[in-house]
């Protein structure tokens, strides 16, 4: 068992060293907190919290205590929000038409804003929330012609749970996400169209599952490996229609994929320890991506009596860094990131900022 664990670590991280460098777009997820952002976007293998529901639900494992999560709100700003705003000031973040003016007198920049919220229920092996998002990314070409648009709005329930074994050292754990999504991906949306959603947007229901895996040795440093199939079977937006807007198309069927990753856990005193995680993503879709620095993540976090928590990464290029202040109720959170939305041969950063508040009892 020890020799097959170390073997896998290496191979994770022979992947990892060895990934070469055209998809000049964002890779996305489902869902993507404050926490793993400051860790360089790794974080299924140390995933503790209720995020585990939605991120690796084998972490609903590693939870002590019963607990919810009543309001948490996660707003998400580019580093080019303020010059969009003062070229041109609007009102909703999110609404395309009303950004518009603003893309105008930024022609060749990249508008990105983003807003979560996760009520949850979580404990041991079980826990169930409601997941609700917008996200606006958006360039206007420098003719002005056409605007580069992604929006996706969801609103999800999401249950998962996880079954224990040996002690513990081995978590498999099981989510079914019911998904309505509203989503628009169009490279080369004309300006001079309608920027009403309900014209260029595309809607329906999806259900989606997710399978994760935690396995950890009761040695020293608590070595870990973690793997996720997302969206077991690929996720289509066909089970229903006209949920919260009648289109006349359904948004991208996500395919099945894979991410896997290894962690560690140092203990350096009674009241400071550590975690140092790296990761792959898009296992079974790093074929269609050629700039394969798009999938390596990496990071790690210092924790100071639970109250205080210093956090580093590197994701896909760009260095990530964050703290959290936390209490028994309370919790705020911070970090900074950067997003490839370049290619191998033209690599371009797009810097960002993420603050979450949370209310638990």
């Amino acid at each position: 068992m020890k020799r097959i664990l170390w073997i896998a670590l290496i191979q994770i991280l022979i992947w990892l060293s060895f990934a070469t460098e055209v998809q000049a777009r964002e890779r996305r997820s489902f869902y993507s907190g404050a926490r793993c952002l400051a860790m360089g976007g790794a974080c299924i293998a140390v995933t503790n919290d209720e995020t585990a529901l939605i991120v690796n639900p084998a972490g609903l494992g590693r939870l002590r205590d019963f607990y919810g999560t009543i309001f948490d709100p996660e707003l998400e700003l580019g580093y080019l929000t303020q010059d969009f705003y003062q070229a041109s000031a609007f009102s909703n973040p999110f609404e395309l038409s009303d950004v518009k003016p603003a893309l105008d007198a930024n022609r060749g920049s990249h508008y990105h804003a983003k807003a979560q919220v996760f009520p949850s229920f979580v404990g041991r092996n079980f826990g169930i929330g409601l997941y609700g998002n917008y996200i606006l990314d958006a360039e206007m070409s420098a003719d002005g012609s056409t605007i580069d648009t992604f929006y996706r709005n969801d609103l999800a329930a999401v249950l998962g749970f996880n079954f224990r074994f040996f002690d513990g050292r081995i978590k498999l754990g099981f989510n079914t996400k019911l998904i309505s999504r509203i989503e628009v991906d169009n490279p080369t949306l004309s300006s001079a169209g309608s920027m009403d959603y309900s014209s260029i947007a595309s809607e329906g229901l999806g259900l989606s599952t997710d399978v994760g895996l935690i396995m950890t040795a009761p040695w020293k440093f608590l070595p870990t490996i973690s793997a996720v199939l997302r969206d077991v079977g690929g996720t289509s937006f066909d089970k229903a229609t006209g949920v919260r807007m009648d289109t006349a198309t359904r948004p991208n069927m996500i395919e099945q994929d894979l991410d896997v990753a290894a962690a560690i856990f140092p203990i350096h005193t009674n009241y400071v320890r550590s975690a140092w995680t790296v990761e792959y993503r898009g296992l079974l879709t790093s074929a269609d991506e050629e700039d394969k620095a798009k999938l390596i993540h990496g990071g790690l976090e210092l924790n100071f009596g639970d109250v205080l928590f210093l956090r580093a990464g590197y994701n896909q290029r760009y260095i990530t860094a964050g703290f959290e202040l936390a209490s028994e109720r309370f919790q705020w959170q911070f970090a900074t990131y950067g997003e490839e939305i370049g290619t191998a041969d033209d690599p371009r950063e797009d810097r960002r900022y993420t603050l979450k508040f949370a209310y638990r009892f």
